[in-house]
């Protein structure tokens, strides 16, 4: 009998990605390859994000309490070893520095991501 094998999710301290939401990031592998999306999610603890507009799935749908029944399509996540980001400057595909800060207010560290290519800063988006 063939078993299959169940990943286990990474504990919280351990899970990181060089990906964030709101990132635009370039599809490198699978059907989708080519295409440019922005992150919808970053599902560090299973190493997963969902690009929009990549990587759309039918799914069919039973109605339930105030929705109809029907077919709707949904991103689903794709490994986020198979995108790369598109640097906010240059424009093109780049792999992930990062730059050690000090913080002037405290004594804190901060780490920003840089453009492996152009070493600019990649600028982080703000939350909605």
């Amino acid at each position: 009998m063939a078993t299959t094998q169940k990943h286990e999710k990474k504990p919280l301290h351990l899970a990181k990605l060089h990906v964030h939401r709101g990132d635009t990031v370039l599809v490198l592998t699978g059907k989708d390859r080519g295409k440019r999306g922005t992150v919808q999610r970053a599902m560090p603890r299973e190493n997963k994000v969902i690009v929009e507009g990549v990587n759309i799935a039918k799914k069919h749908m039973k109605a339930g309490r105030g929705m109809a029944a029907g077919i709707i399509e949904k991103a689903m996540p794709l490994h986020a070893s198979n995108v790369m980001v598109i640097c906010t400057e240059c424009g093109k595909p780049t792999r992930i520095g990062h730059e050690h800060v000090a913080s002037d207010a405290d004594e804190k560290e901060r780490v920003r991501r840089v453009c492996k290519q152009c070493g600019q800063l990649i600028q982080e988006h703000t939350r909605d």
